[in-house]
């Protein structure tokens, strides 16, 4: 598949909003603390992992739940939601990173949707994929 079909406005927004937002924590003022550190160790490398999975997804993204194809490759060969689990630990690692305690309840929301969209995923891919998606779901995580 071509790069400029993977290469949506919408990818590029995606993109352009996380880089943002990691280097708002990375120029934040003040001092360099602990959790600074720890929250951008788990942001960047997630924000990496993110953009993988959802680069691999190509044009079978959609931001409501589709069965345009089965994707079972890269990062989705372990993981049936990469873009799920890794946009919440760069959450994680942004709210670690900011110390905003009361901004982990945005996470605790998260967490949840997230939860009731892949189960919404899950069954309009087993609806159309049947069997090949069962095995994929057995051999998977999340």
């Amino acid at each position: 598949m071509p790069d400029r079909e993977r290469l949506t406005p919408l990818f590029i927004f995606q993109f352009c909003v996380v880089v943002v937002v990691i280097l708002a924590v990375v120029f934040r003022p003040g001092q360099w603390s602990l959790a600074r550190w720890v929250g951008l160790a788990i942001a960047i490398p997630a924000a990496v992992l993110l953009f993988t999975a959802r680069w691999q997804l190509g044009p079978s993204f959609s931001v409501t739940p589709q069965a345009r194809a089965l994707v079972t490759h890269g990062v989705y060969s372990r993981i049936r939601n990469p873009i799920y689990v890794f946009s919440a630990l760069m959450l994680l690692g942004v709210l670690i990173a900011l110390q905003y305690r009361y901004a982990f309840l945005l996470l605790a929301l998260l967490i949840p949707i997230q939860m009731v969209r892949a189960h919404q995923e899950s069954k309009i891919l087993e609806a159309t994929f049947g069997d090949e998606y069962r095995k994929y779901r057995m051999g998977t995580w999340f």
